[in-house]
């Protein structure tokens, strides 16, 4: 390099230095957000949890009674969404409950309660395009039992006629023709069956 182009180059380095050296603080600055943010706000306090008992009642009755199931919901209406462990992580909502069962009445309803859509749910009313949503994006969903270890199959055999093109999409699409699957129960070190003395 001759002595003109160096000058010439460390001229213009020394004149951006300081836009340089701008930028750079303006772009690595911490800024806490705690310091410019005020208070934090503290998330309203929450009633107690839902009566057990409830929670058990209206499940079982979601399997069979749509007057119960309206009673015990009116009454509470957070219980359209609750959810009981039948022992061993065999977890179920009232709406899943109508959906192994068939009940068609018993889901609409909950739903008309806020109750939230799941895929047994959706298969048993016949719900096509959701299905077909939820398997485009987990491909083995059908493989994952549901309360009791009853399949997406089965529940959408459950619907009869309202879900018939449900349950043929499904065969169709090679899912195969199995209605239970054992649920992958994990149990306490020294708990399980034929551990008793």
């Amino acid at each position: 390099m001759n002595r003109r182009l160096f000058l010439v180059s460390s001229a213009s380095l020394v004149a951006t230095a300081p836009l340089a050296a701008l930028i750079s603080s303006h772009f690595n600055q911490q800024v806490d957000p705690a310091a410019t943010a005020g208070p934090r706000p503290k998330a309203p306090p929450k009633p107690p949890a839902l009566l057990p008992e409830k929670v058990q009642m209206t499940v079982g009755q979601a399997h069979r009674s749509l007057e119960n199931v309206r009673q015990l919901v009116e009454e509470t209406p957070l219980l359209a969404n609750a959810t009981w462990d039948w022992g061993g992580g065999d977890f179920e909502t009232p709406l899943q409950a109508a959906a192994h069962t068939g009940g068609h009445a018993i889901a609409e309803y909950l739903l008309s309660k806020g109750a939230r859509l799941d895929i047994y749910a959706a298969a048993m009313l016949g719900q096509l395009e959701f299905i077909k949503t939820v398997l485009a994006l987990n491909p083995k969903a059908h493989e994952i039992p549901g309360p009791h270890g009853f399949t997406l199959l089965h529940c959408a055999k459950q619907g009869g006629e309202k879900s018939r093109a449900v349950y043929d999409w499904l065969l169709a699409s090679g899912v195969p023709d199995v209605t239970f699957r054992p649920l992958p129960f994990v149990w306490p070190a020294g708990t399980g069956p034929g551990t008793e003395e």
